[in-house]
């Protein structure tokens, strides 16, 4: 099940809410007085359907999900009640959970590379689990933080299995650190603010998902699934850009839509993304793409190994390799990480010194490109195809422009221009806008702000029902990884 579908839109998410808002009045009369309150019934409910949404397509592995938390709880109070093997318990943690992560994610290409250089051994077919490279990242999250003392081990599992099972957050992030919600999971509250920010944050994912990224799949789709000896240079060029701002708008909605969900619940989920095509530099791309994966890998792997101070260089591969790894088990993925690794410890000596000296429009076209070329590198998990699709985009190829190139563009000019205008803070410029032309107490602002705020819901909330009817290219792009 995915969020943007019509099933859960209008059945399973009206359906938990009813439930949850019942379960909310039953949790306020069981602790009378407290503004942040007691949750057993409301927790009850959202790890119920939590487990229900995620069994909807593979019910099987809900007892893989269920399984690493029984492990990981037990592990988590070992590390709280230890006191000369806290070390111990905390890499035999790690390690159960990147062995159940590397068993379903990586088996078959390790052997896969294996039998490549002459081995004589069977590649296993093992399906790989939604979802699981996040939540075995925020069990990691968990004991880790749990290690440093920086949240309290969790005493009661159901607790730990709504942490890491909540749905909102589950299948495609953000990776909400432990820390981050453990307080929120015994104690939290929703303001009518929040719930209504909630909805509105909800309602500007599905938007980015289904009016714009389904929309630009069609187009990526119509190249760059085509025969790769006879594209033009131009339809290469469009089709990786289209997915350009696919994989952007189909990301960020979906961070967008499981924010504004953990919102209305009183939950407080990390930002993901901030207008990363707006970047000068790559290292700026990366601070702002992806930022809670981006984030995970900084605390607890660059800087535990030595940050800055000793090895930056390999510090560096280390966790691009890793970030390769953790999106695909395929060598493309490999060589992607390790790209923008490189491109990243360039910078440091390049670019960044001298970013105040460059101009600013040369900043962003260099940044844009070398983003477009490593969507291509990301594209392809076959390393021929990849090979052929960049040799079309440098014009190895006989044709330059054709008919279909033109038609990708002039037919669909108002979405490309949309999508170009949704990449930059347009928000934050209309909110500025608006506070420097009301003051905050003012009658007619606060009119205008939840008018305009409403008609946009709503527009974005018909419009997408009126795609979702008969699409067939729905699924978000991150459910795989």
């Amino acid at each position: 099940m995915v969020f943007s579908d019509l099933f859960f839109l209008f059945v399973f998410l009206p359906a938990f809410l009813i439930l949850y808002a019942g379960a909310r009045l039953i949790d306020r009369k069981l602790s009378p007085g407290r503004l942040g309150g007691c949750h057993p019934v409301e927790n009850v409910v959202l790890v119920i359907f939590s487990l229900l949404f995620y069994a909807w397509g593979e019910p099987v592995y809900v007892l893989l999900m269920i399984g690493s938390v029984v492990v990981n709880y037990f592990v988590g109070l070992m590390i709280h009640k230890a006191q000369s093997w806290r070390k111990a318990a905390l890499a035999l943690g790690i390690i159960a959970n990147i062995a159940v992560l590397g068993t379903f994610k990586y088996t078959g290409f390790i052997a896969g590379a294996l039998r490549d250089i002459g081995l004589q051994v069977q590649v296993p077919d093992i399906a790989l689990p939604i979802g699981i490279s996040f939540y075995i990242f925020q069990s990691v999250s968990y004991l880790v933080d749990v290690y440093r003392r920086e949240a309290p081990a969790q005493k009661n599992f159901f607790n730990l299995l709504l942490y890491i099972s909540m749905f909102p957050q589950l299948i495609a992030g953000p990776i909400v650190r432990y820390g981050s919600v453990a307080a929120e999971i015994d104690s939290r509250h929703a303001t009518a603010k929040d719930i209504s920010d909630g909805i509105f944050r909800f309602l500007i994912g599905l938007g980015k998902k289904v009016i714009l990224a389904n929309q630009f799949s069609e187009i990526a789709d119509q190249f760059l699934k085509s025969d790769l000896s006879s594209i033009s240079t131009g339809g290469a060029w469009i089709g990786i850009i289209a997915f350009t701002f696919q994989i952007y708008f189909d990301f960020s909605g979906y961070s967008d839509m499981a924010i504004g969900i953990g919102r209305c619940l009183g939950f407080h989920f990390c930002e993901n993304f901030n207008h990363p095509y707006c970047s000068r530099t790559i290292t700026e791309f990366w601070r702002r793409w992806h930022m809670s994966l981006g984030s995970f890998f900084r605390d607890y792997v660059y800087i535990p190994l030595g940050g800055n101070r000793k090895r930056q260089f390999l510090n560096i591969l280390i966790v691009w390799f890793l970030t390769g790894m953790w999106h695909g088990a395929s060598w493309n993925f490999i060589i992607w990480g390790l790209y923008f690794g490189l491109i990243v410890f360039v910078e440091k000596f390049t670019i960044l010194p001298l970013s105040g000296k460059i101009p600013r429009p040369l900043l962003h076209l260099y940044a844009l490109l070398l983003i477009v070329v490593g969507w291509g590198i990301f594209y392809y998990d076959n390393i021929g195809s990849m090979t052929a699709f960049f040799n079309a985009a440098a014009g190895a190829n006989s044709s330059h422009w054709d008919f279909t190139v033109e038609s990708a563009i002039f037919d669909r000019f108002w979405l490309w221009i949309t999508a170009i205008v949704f990449c930059m803070p347009v928000r934050s410029w209309i909110e500025k806008l608006h506070s420097a032309t009301f003051s905050p107490a003012s009658v007619a602002g606060a009119t205008i702000s939840v008018s305009a705020k409403t008609v946009a819901a709503v527009l974005i909330l018909v419009v997408s029902v009126a795609l979702l009817i008969g699409a067939t290219n729905n699924a978000f792009l991150y459910t795989r990884f």
